[in-house]
């Protein structure tokens, strides 16, 4: 259990919750009776919620909100309780709203639900090393009909490319413009969807001739960062503990999850990689790799890649980043920021 939590810390390198974010009452009338409250819960567990009614006002009924989805009424001062089993990971925001001698008034209060399932430590194989561009600072990294792809950052170095990567022959490229910062990408559909950073920005191309098709605003206030898809959905990451889950037809964002390694939200989601089922995701500035349950955000492996290093020669190498599946060959595909090889690799527990 101590090496488990060694590498726990390090190789995600969490930021340890806030013991004391307790949202602050705003209504002096009425509050959350906090008197059974807890720092932090998990799905399995069943919150009390009740109202204190210092000024004994006779109170009519109270409606009850989670994340501003009512969820049950009660007459009178009639406790609650709710289970937390469906609710995603991260900050619930509980609302009462208080009927009370022909008026209303609003109880806020919030709390953390944490994971509890203990991430599997993993460990690969390395099965293939190929050469890799170090002029190339990854982003994103995918696969598409057996041909690898990958996008880059860096404004006035900015490109995606189709190549071979036992040869690295290039056989397409396209530039972006000097003013974006490209980031994550992901085919789907029969197209190709880009990301950029800092500019709000994205880009459909076509993703047989890499034709831009469409340029988009990012739908919220977001950084862009990593990118994929279960072949329905794209999925997306914005530099925080987030996953966004965006309708491709529209690119509206209907959903998030928050990444969650026990009662740790992880931060600094970065590349993704869709493999059976699980999200797989770099965690940046980490030499780690994060399996996510793309259904509630938590973390069931945590993949120690801090080994490639000493097979990395060039010196100007960065951070591990870039993550591509490869379902001809069942194999994964890894490397980094200007890193001068690529690895193949295979994962077991």
């Amino acid at each position: 259990m101590k090496n488990y939590n060694f590498l726990f810390i390090i190789l995600l390198g969490i930021t340890l919750a806030n013991c004391d974010d307790t949202k602050k009452e705003e209504n002096s009338l009425f509050t959350f009776d906090i008197s059974s409250f807890k720092e932090q819960y998990q799905p399995q567990e069943t919150i009390d919620l009740g109202i204190l009614n210092p000024e004994s006002k006779e109170i009519d009924s109270i409606v009850y909100y989670v994340n501003d989805k009512k969820i049950s009424s009660k007459k009178g001062l009639d406790k609650l309780k709710f289970p937390l089993k469906d609710q995603k990971l991260g900050y619930q925001n509980l609302k009462a709203v208080v009927y009370f001698e022909g008026e209303n008034s609003e109880a806020t209060q919030r709390i953390e639900l944490v994971s509890n399932v203990q991430p599997k430590l993993l460990k690969f194989t390395i099965v293939n090393t190929f050469p890799h561009d170090t002029t190339s600072f990854t982003e994103g990294f995918e696969f598409h009909k057996d041909t690898l792809c990958e996008s880059t950052g860096q404004k006035g170095a900015s490109y995606f490319r189709k190549y071979d990567y036992k040869t690295g022959n290039i056989f397409k490229q396209i530039d972006l413009d000097a003013k974006y910062f490209g980031e994550g990408i992901t085919f789907i559909n029969g197209k190709l969807y880009q990301l950029t950073w800092q500019e709000k920005t994205g880009f459909i191309y076509n993703a047989k001739t890499l034709k831009l098709e469409k340029t988009f605003t990012f739908e919220k206030d977001i950084e862009g960062w990593g990118m994929t898809n279960d072949g329905k959905y794209i999925y997306q990451t914005d530099g925080t503990e987030k996953i966004w889950k965006m309708d491709p037809s529209n690119q509206k964002m209907i959903d998030y999850i928050n990444v969650y390694s026990g009662d740790s939200k992880i931060k600094s989601i970065n590349e993704l990689e869709w493999i059976n089922g699980k999200i797989y995701t770099n965690v940046w500035q980490k030499d780690a790799i994060a399996v996510v349950n793309p259904a509630n955000g938590a973390v069931e492996g945590i993949l120690d890649m801090s080994g490639l290093r000493k097979f990395v020669k060039n010196k100007t190498a960065e951070v591990l980043n870039g993550i591509a599946y490869n379902p001809k060959t069942k194999t994964i595909f890894v490397t980094g920021k200007n890193w001068d090889k690529m690895f193949e690799i295979t994962v077991s527990e």
